[in-house]
């Protein structure tokens, strides 16, 4: 099988990826930096506290990378991957040949969201709008495009995403600088900094509550008018939901549950990680999670420079652990462009929710809001307030730990 490098690779026991990993290099990558001093504290670096943060930047980048770029867009300084890069998708047993099928690309700007793969038994047959940029073809405008995504999230108290402006947001929550953020605090802060930024006036953050996406709710959040001068009747929407996969570790009847949800091309990828230490997952190959690390510190970059180097927000391959070392906190990200894409996102999911050997799924979609159901917390629309964090209670009983949202910190 050739991927869209060109690469000759064996055919069997392909990884699966999110639709954005096209190709590896292209994905945004976030690490600590030594950088000017946080408001309100001493520290100057994130470094041994701010993983969570750099792998929530990471999960929302993938979803306005998404949002923004055309479906067959990767990043024109790409460098090529080499036999070093592939080393760590090698197998560890001869028996079990590696494959790494890089996905090919239409040309369209219409291509499907996704087509059914055969081995999923999962099916999106929605096909993906034009995006929003009618020039975007033009190859300067989407690199500068791109460029600017990039310095959404650079550490400067400037940028919408960037670390400074996570910090403040998580005041709401009772969080300070050197604090550990927990990935359900993480995805709630990521909707607070989406809504606060006049830029995605079309696209909106729904935070699932007690583990259940509740479909009135995100319709609301989706069909509500932008403005009076704007005629779209629909957000799109960035889904993030917060799960406890086990107690004090993953519940191995999961593990295939969270492999079909990776395999969907609406899924931008997970937060979480092992005990001590934040990653950002983005597929799988076999009994492996596939993820990039944020724990490597580097000098910051100057966002506000127009020609600021690239290169330290992408890499070339990601790493693998396996499944059993995964901690069991962790936010599941997706995507829906239109109305369409998310009825179709709610019945994909649904099926792979559904293969868990649990009694008990990840998480749910319900019809109504979540208000009827005695939740009164917004999980979308209202910025103001502290998170509303809600324990899957039904998950975790077994848990011994006291908090569905806490790490240790290395």
């Amino acid at each position: 099988m050739a991927g869209p490098l060109n690469l000759k690779l064996p055919s069997t026991s392909p990884p699966l990826w999110s639709s954005w990993v096209s190709p590896i290099c292209s994905i945004v990558k976030m690490r600590w930096t030594v950088s000017g001093q946080l408001e309100g504290s001493s520290l100057t670096t994130d470094c041994g506290w701010g993983c969570m943060l750099r792998s929530g930047q990471m999960l929302l980048a993938q979803g306005l990378l998404q949002h923004l770029m055309p479906p067959d867009w990767r990043w024109a300084d790409c460098h090529p991957l080499t036999d070093v890069d592939f080393e760590v998708l090698k197998p560890r047993s001869p028996s079990r040949p590696a494959a790494m099928s890089l996905p090919s690309f239409s040309s369209s700007w219409t291509s499907p969201i996704s087509q059914r793969d055969p081995s999923s038994g999962s099916s999106e047959g929605h096909r993906r709008t034009p995006a929003r940029y009618p020039e975007a073809s033009h190859e300067p405008q989407l690199e500068a495009l791109h460029r600017k995504v990039v310095s959404w999230f650079g550490d400067h108290p400037s940028a919408p995403f960037g670390v400074h402006q996570l910090v403040e947001l998580g005041k709401e929550s009772g969080k300070r600088a050197g604090d550990w953020y927990g990935p359900s605090v993480v995805a709630h802060m990521l909707r607070k900094a989406v809504a606060r930024t006049a830029e995605f006036h079309n696209l909106a953050v729904y935070v699932a509550q007690d583990c259940t996406v509740y479909k009135e709710d995100v319709l609301r959040l989706c069909e509500s008018p932008l403005t009076q001068e704007l005629s779209e009747s629909w957000k799109s929407v960035i889904i993030l939901v917060p799960v406890r996969l086990g107690g004090e570790s993953l519940n191995p009847s999961y593990i295939e549950c969270v492999k079909n949800i990776l395999k969907l091309k609406c899924c931008i990828g997970i937060i979480g990680g092992k005990p001590k230490h934040s990653l950002f997952f983005i597929g799988f190959q076999d009994e492996q999670l596939l993820y990039l690390d944020p724990h490597y510190c580097q000098p910051v970059v100057d966002v506000t420079q127009g020609n600021f180097s690239l290169e330290s927000f992408h890499c070339n391959s990601p790493r693998k652990m396996n499944f059993s070392r995964m901690d069991p906190s962790c936010t599941i990200g997706f995507y829906a462009q239109t109305k369409s894409d998310f009825e179709s996102l709610c019945s994909a999911v649904s099926e792979a929710l559904s293969s868990s050997k649990e009694k008990y799924p990840i998480f749910t979609f319900v019809e109504g809001r979540g208000q009827n159901y005695g939740l009164e917390g917004q999980s979308g629309g209202s910025t103001d307030g502290p998170a509303n964090i809600f324990s899957c209670n039904r998950m975790s009983r077994n848990s011994k730990r006291g908090s569905t949202d806490e790490f240790v910190l290395l």
